[in-house]
């Protein structure tokens, strides 16, 4: 392996890592956003739920209140997306195919220069 195939591969990490915090600041986002939302519009029935919990009062506190509902719904949705995509490849490694395309990006990416939106973070 000469030095040029290594140092492809630490901007290919680096792109990787870089789709890794991507991720997560869409999930902080859509919780800022949308599950602040779906909160304070279930804020009642939240109320309710630690004074009496019970299923039927979560049932029909989701049920009558599906705005927040369904925002809580992606904004939990994302998250379980987010941990069970990293912990499979934390668990398993990058499929071939998967690095495949990573690779891809990045010779895309060097191929643009640095004109491109992710050149600083890949070729430090």
């Amino acid at each position: 392996m000469d030095k040029s195939d290594f140092d492809f591969q630490k901007k290919v990490d680096r792109y990787y890592q870089l789709t890794i915090y991507l991720r997560w600041i869409v999930v902080l986002l859509l919780w800022f956003t949308l599950g602040v939302y779906g909160v304070w519009g279930i804020r009642h029935e939240i109320k309710l739920w630690l004074d009496y919990f019970t299923w039927s009062a979560v049932h029909y506190g989701l049920a009558f209140n599906l705005v927040p509902t369904i925002c809580l719904a992606i904004c939990i949705g994302m998250t379980v997306s987010v941990l069970l995509w990293q912990s499979s490849h934390i668990l398993w490694g990058l499929s071939d195919r998967e690095k495949y395309y990573l690779e891809k990006k990045v010779a895309k990416i060097l191929a643009t220069g640095s004109s491109h939106p992710f050149w600083k973070w890949i070729h430090k």
